[in-house]
Parts: C-alpha cells; sequence; structure tokens
C-alpha cells in the first residue's frame, strides 16, 4: 500500500472525505484532480518544445524608447 498505510486506513480517510465535502461535490472534485494531473504531465513533457512561430499584430522592437504624451496634456500650438 502506498506510505504504508492499510486498507482500513485508506478506507477512514474516504469516509472523512465524503463527510467534509458531501457526496456531491466528489465526483467534481475527482475531475478537477484528473484535469490538473493530465496538465501537469502535459507541460512536464513539453518543457524541450520550444515556441517559434512569429506573433500576429506585434510591432517590431526598436531601439529607441518613444516618450509617453498624456492625452490631457495641453497641446502647444
Amino acid at each position: 500500500m502506498p506510505f504504508g498505510m492499510g486498507f482500513g486506513e485508506l478506507v477512514l480517510i474516504l469516509i472523512i472525505v465524503m463527510v467534509v465535502f458531501g457526496a456531491t461535490k466528489l465526483p467534481q472534485l475527482g475531475d478537477g484532480l484528473g484535469k490538473a494531473i493530465k496538465n501537469f504531465k502535459r507541460s512536464v513533457g513539453s518543457l524541450n518544445e520550444i515556441d517559434v512561430t512569429p506573433r500576429v499584430g506585434q510591432a517590431e522592437p526598436s531601439g529607441e524608447a518613444k516618450p509617453a504624451v498624456p492625452s490631457d496634456s495641453p497641446k502647444k500650438q
């Protein structure tokens, strides 16, 4: 058994979980836990992949910074 626990201890933990969360929340908790494990495995497996596709709609970075002009400042005429 995992972590040196016997069958009795696992049943006791399951009973406590059912009392705390209720029978209606258990399927939602299981679904959320399954999705979290699936996403974690996918992210660990894709650590070596690098996205090199260019992003559409972003301006090219330039070496010069342009000063920001607030819109509420009076314009010189």
